[in-house]
């Protein structure tokens, strides 16, 4: 991976860490998704516009095709995650979230995408997989999926984490292979993938914001001030992992992606309080290792 991919990989990890701990905090639901895109929609509107300006009137149904069924990954991963924010710890829906996908994705890519693997980069996978690990609970995860006996609070929302988490992973690794493949194949921007996923995005989010509009309401006032926040930087964090994969390997740059748990571990474990610090501050060195290695394979 070129210096210059892995810088954009490690800049994108910590905007991503910091838009997940506001999504946190707002602990909104479907209508957070709705007005994090909408606001997404008006504030980058004048990129969008400008890239695509001489660019959008010659797409044909293949590219729009992809900016649809990118769109709607991307919600539905949004939806996901969201409801997992709810009923589980970041610690341990964003870790599995952010591990499990990647390393889908990169394992489509090395068996699929004809791409290659050496020993160093097999090795940064390995450490990225063992600091997940430790970041998501570590033995206690272990513990907490075997446990027979009467289940207590925090086992059933230890267990909701790792369902909800390995589930968004699944969205992560189809809408990240589906993007791979429209920025090194169809040769399509980045920003214009982005930007424009927004209006699929928006077809499947109205309906729950017009659904009922006094609660709508009342989740914006509540709501507003987060979902700024995700408008914001979130579009930034994946364009720029989307250039990174224009130049590198995207078995490379999807697990070195992690590089963002690094940064919620430190700073969500802090703000949110969810215990275990020192073990998923050396899950979150493991992957800092891990990535290193996959930067200089």
């Amino acid at each position: 991976m070129s210096s210059t991919a892995f810088f954009l990989v490690v800049l994108a990890g910590l905007i991503h860490a910091l838009w997940n701990i506001a999504a946190k905090k707002a602990g909104g639901d479907i209508r957070f998704a709705g007005f994090s895109s909408l606001i997404m929609t008006v504030v980058w509107a004048p990129v969008g516009l400008y890239v695509g300006w001489d660019v959008v009137p010659q797409w044909g149904w293949l590219e729009w095709a992809f900016i649809s069924a990118s769109g709607v990954l991307h919600v539905l991963y949004f939806i996901t995650l969201l409801r997992g924010y709810r009923n589980a710890d970041l610690t341990v829906v964003y870790p599995l979230a952010r591990g499990s996908g990647p390393l889908l994705s990169s394992a489509v890519a090395i068996l699929f995408l004809g791409e290659h693997l050496s020993l160093l980069g097999g090795f940064g996978i390995v450490a990225v997989v063992g600091g997940v690990f430790l970041i998501a609970g570590g033995r206690q995860l272990l513990a907490s999926l075997c446990q027979r006996e009467e289940k207590t609070q925090q086992q059933l929302r230890v267990r909701k984490g790792i369902f909800y988490g390995l589930f968004t992973g699944l969205f992560i690794a189809a809408y990240t292979v589906l993007d791979a493949y429209a920025v090194k194949v169809l040769l399509l921007s980045p920003i214009l993938i982005d930007y424009f996923g927004n209006f699929p995005r928006l077809l499947v989010l109205l309906p729950a914001l017009l659904r009922d509009r006094e609660a709508t309401r009342t989740a914006w006032r509540k709501e507003w001030k987060y979902a700024m926040i995700v408008a914001c930087v979130s579009p930034i964090s994946y364009v720029l992992v989307l250039y990174a994969i224009q130049t590198a390997p995207l078995s490379h740059v999807a697990p070195a992606r992690e590089v963002s748990m690094l940064f919620a571990a430190l700073i969500g474990g802090h703000l949110l309080d969810e215990g275990d610090r020192m073990q998923r501050v050396l899950g979150a060195l493991l992957i800092a290792a891990g990535v290193i290695a996959l930067g200089t394979s």
